[in-house]
């Protein structure tokens, strides 16, 4: 007979997404959801540090007169734009929907991203420093610019209910209050949010322009494809597991601020392309936000309303991880071991 109490060991059944305290958040196995570590393991192969992209050809075009001042402006408004986004991310993840989450495999996940935001913050940080622009005015620009400012200041409104000090999922009211703030966070800032963005930089890189910002974009890009799905799944599992939280009501309020955030990255839109560049313009934003916004919320069980095409096709390709080209056949790869480090 065993010496140890075998009926304290945890059960996979017993997992839960939310409310169980009842089960030692510490104990990783046995694995109740899969696609949570399947996502973990994703995020991990896509390990990259910004300081390993060459900037030099972005530097000598950036202080040549090559680039128009439409130019300019759509790489100035996207790295303000995203320099804030990336850190509202993480502080979500690590001041609210890590606390709230229950189960250890999500949770391993959730520190991966939360390093994955800081990476991606260092990266704007490394941008700015190796091009010699003012970092002030690029990381306070949500406060400066109005589509910037209106944008964060709406994601930001969906965390206040769950930043409460007395919140809790406890109750049908509060875990509908945190599905809102998943969607704004997953679906809303880094499914519709962060595209726009990254279609108008990415069209410098398919150029040959600015190709060390674009190739720290696509690591970006790459990072947020696994965030989104692990959102998509997060979400999806609250319903199953809380299907008394999944109401007409709280389905009409999660179109309805879908809806106003497609307005909101509208007027990004034309405020980083008054004029058009690079064969962009804002109507052509018009079909893709709203492709985009579609395919959001047809993966969380909400109904598709704007029936746009895509007008940026090659947009499928660079987010369909399995064709993408081997983003990392450039990187270091001749790290330290730890036998070779030097310890103080």
């Amino acid at each position: 007979m065993s010496e140890y109490d075998l009926s304290k060991r945890v059960n996979a059944e017993d997992k839960k997404l939310l409310n169980c305290r009842a089960v030692d958040v510490n104990q990783l196995w046995p694995l109740k959801y899969e696609w949570a570590w399947e996502h973990y393991l994703n995020g991990c192969a896509n390990n990259w540090m910004p300081s390993e992209v060459p900037m030099q050809k972005d530097v000598s075009l950036w202080h040549s007169n090559e680039l128009t001042d439409g130019e300019r402006l759509v790489i100035m408004r996207n790295l303000g734009f995203f320099s804030t986004g990336e850190s509202l991310v993480g502080n979500n993840i690590v001041l609210s929907i890590f606390e709230h989450i229950t189960n250890p495999e999500a949770r391993q996940y959730l520190l991966r991203q939360a390093f994955e935001e800081a990476i991606h913050t260092h990266a704007f940080h490394y941008i700015v420093e190796s091009l010699g622009l003012d970092g002030r005015e690029v990381f306070n620009m949500y406060n400066e610019v109005d589509s910037i400012h209106g944008k964060d200041e709406f994601v930001m409104s969906l965390t206040e209910a769950v930043m409460n000090p007395d919140f809790s999922t406890a109750t049908v009211e509060g875990i509908q209050e945190f599905i809102k703030n998943l969607v704004g966070f997953y679906v809303i800032m880094e499914g519709i949010f962060f595209y726009s963005g990254f279609v108008m930089i990415l069209s410098f890189h398919r150029r040959n322009r600015m190709t060390g910002i674009g190739e720290q974009f696509q690591y970006i890009l790459r990072d947020e494809t696994v965030h989104l799905n692990f959102g998509i799944d997060l979400i999806n599992t609250i319903k199953e597991e809380n299907p008394e939280a999944w109401t007409p009501e709280l389905r009409d309020e999660l179109a309805a601020m879908v809806e106003k955030a497609v307005g909101y990255e509208l007027a990004y839109a034309r405020e980083c392309l008054p004029e058009g560049v690079l064969g962009l313009n804002a109507r052509l934003f018009e079909d893709y936000v709203g492709f985009i916004a579609d395919r959001r919320m047809g993966r969380i069980g909400l109904p598709k309303r704007y029936g746009s095409r895509n007008p940026f096709p090659w947009m499928s390709e660079t987010m369909d991880l399995a064709k993408e080209k081997n983003f990392f056949e450039t990187r270091v790869t001749e790290y330290q071991s730890a036998g070779s480090l030097v310890w103080d």
